[in-house]
C-alpha cells in the first residue's frame, strides 16, 4: 500500500509572494488575452437574452446535452450597442425570426476576462444561415412527424362548407388586422349575411401557442355554432411568426373537426399552421374576400340551378300545354264528328218515326177503326150492333157493325 504524497508546506517566503486579487486578475487576463489573441466562431443556444436601455444585449451562451437536455456548459456574452444595432435587424430579416432566446447560432465572439465581471465573450458577428439550417431541421421534423402520425392532411381533407357564414375567429381583439376582417365582411357588395364570434388570443410571442390551443378548445365546446374556424393576426415582422411553427399547435389545428383558415399576415413562407390548415391566406383581408368569393361561387351555382329548373319547368309546361291543346282539337274534333252522327241519326230516326206516324199512314190512303178510342186491329174484337169510329186523313166517319 503506497503512503500518500503530502502537500509541501508553505513557507513564510512564499506567502511574501503572495499576490492580490487584482493582480491576480491581471495575470488572468493576460493568460486569456494571449491564448485568444484573435476571435473565433462558437456553436451555441442563446438563453437570457436581455436589451439593456443603453442599447447593449447581454445574453448567456449555452449547450446543452443532446439526450438528457443536462446543461453541459454556459458562459455569459455580450453584443455592444454599436455591433447591436446592425447585427439583430440583419439577423431577424435573414432568419425571420425573432432575436431571443432558445435560438441556435453560430457566433464570432472575442474572449475576455474582467477583474470584476470575470469571464465574458464579446460577440462580434453571427451567421444567421446557421441559425436557419437548424431552423429548417426542426421544421422539418416536426413536419414529418405529424405526417408519420397521419394528421398531416386531416384538415384539409374535411369538406368544405357551401355557404361559409358563421365563423369563429381567433384573433387578439385589437389587431388591426380583425377590424379590416370584420369591416370587408360586413361591408360584402352582394350584401351577404356573415355570423361572426371572436375568441381573444395572444398572436405573438412565447404564450401564442397556449393561448391559441385554448380557444380552439372553447369552440370545440359549441362546435355546431359554426362552419368553420378563421386564424388571423395582423401586420407585423416576420421574425415574430415563430409560434406558429410549433408542433402542440400544429397537432391540434390538423385535428380540429372544423376547416381552418389562417391569414397571418405575412407573404413569403408559410408557417406549419400554415401547411395542416384547410387553406392558407395571405392576410385578414385576402381571407375576407376568399369567404366572399366562396358566397359569391354559391350564389351562382344556385341561379344557375335556379335557371336550369325554370327552364325545364317550362319546357315541361309547353310540352303539355301542346298536349293539351293537341287533345283540345282532338276532342272538339271527335265531339263534332259524334253530334254529326247523332244528328243525322236522329234525323233518320225521326223521319222514321214520322213515317210511322198515323197521320202519315193516314194520308197514304189508309184509315184506322176505332171502338171506344182503341184501334181495332182484328174483326172479331167487333160484335154487331157496336158502334165504331173510321178515321181518315181528313176526318172521322160513324158507323155500326151489322
Amino acid at each position: 500500500m503506497k503512503t500518500p504524497m503530502k502537500t509541501p508546506m508553505k513557507t513564510p517566503a512564499d506567502k511574501q509572494r503572495a499576490c492580490t486579487l487584482s493582480e491576480l486578475g491581471n495575470r488572468l487576463k493576460g493568460v486569456v488575452r494571449h491564448a485568444f489573441a484573435d476571435s473565433c466562431w462558437v456553436r451555441a443556444e442563446m438563453s437570457d437574452v436581455r436589451i439593456h436601455a443603453s442599447g447593449h444585449c447581454y445574453l448567456e451562451f449555452v449547450e446543452k446535452h443532446p439526450v438528457s437536455g443536462l446543461l453541459t456548459a454556459k458562459m455569459r456574452a455580450c453584443i455592444w450597442a454599436k455591433t447591436f444595432r446592425h447585427l439583430k435587424p440583419s439577423f431577424e430579416e435573414a432568419t425571420a425570426q425573432p432575436f431571443a432566446s432558445g435560438l441556435k447560432v453560430l457566433a464570432e465572439v472575442s474572449v475576455d476576462y474582467h477583474e470584476v465581471y470575470g469571464f465574458s465573450l464579446n460577440v462580434l458577428d453571427m451567421d444567421p444561415s446557421y441559425t436557419v439550417g437548424d431552423m429548417l431541421r426542426k421544421r422539418m421534423e416536426i413536419i414529418l412527424r405529424l405526417k408519420a402520425e397521419g394528421i398531416f392532411t386531416l384538415n384539409r381533407e374535411l369538406p368544405f362548407p357551401d355557404l361559409p357564414r358563421r365563423i369563429a375567429v381567433i384573433t387578439s381583439p385589437t389587431a388591426a388586422g380583425y377590424e379590416d376582417f370584420v369591416h370587408q365582411l360586413r361591408e360584402n357588395p352582394s350584401g351577404y349575411v356573415f355570423y361572426l364570434k371572436l375568441f381573444p388570443a395572444i398572436m405573438q410571442g412565447e404564450r401564442t401557442e397556449a393561448s391559441v390551443i385554448a380557444a380552439l378548445e372553447r369552440i370545440f365546446a359549441c362546435l355546431d355554432c359554426f362552419d368553420l374556424v378563421v386564424i388571423i393576426r395582423g401586420g407585423g415582422a416576420s421574425s415574430e411568426l415563430s409560434s406558429f411553427d410549433s408542433y402542440l399547435l400544429a397537432a391540434h389545428c390538423a385535428q380540429f373537426p372544423l376547416p381552418l383558415v389562417t391569414g397571418i399576415g405575412h407573404e413569403r413562407d408559410d408557417t406549419i399552421l400554415d401547411l395542416v390548415a384547410h387553406r392558407r391566406m395571405k392576410t385578414p383581408t385576402a381571407v375576407a374576400g376568399w369567404l366572399i368569393q366562396r358566397m359569391d361561387e354559391a350564389a351562382a351555382r344556385l341561379g344557375h340551378l335556379q335557371q336550369s329548373l325554370s327552364a325545364a319547368a317550362s319546357g315541361r309546361l309547353n310540352r303539355h300545354g301542346n298536349l293539351l291543346l293537341a287533345l283540345q282539337t282532338s276532342l272538339g274534333r271527335n265531339t263534332q264528328t259524334l253530334l254529326t252522327a247523332k244528328s243525322h241519326s236522329l234525323t233518320l230516326t225521326e223521319q222514321f218515326l214520322s213515317m210511322a206516324s198515323p197521320e202519315y199512314i193516314l194520308k197514304r190512303g189508309y184509315s184506322l177503326t176505332l171502338k171506344d178510342g182503341k184501334i181495332i186491329k182484328r174483326t172479331t174484337s167487333l160484335a154487331p150492333g157496336e158502334e165504331i169510329t173510321t178515321r181518315f186523313a181528313d176526318g172521322e166517319v160513324q158507323s155500326r157493325v151489322l
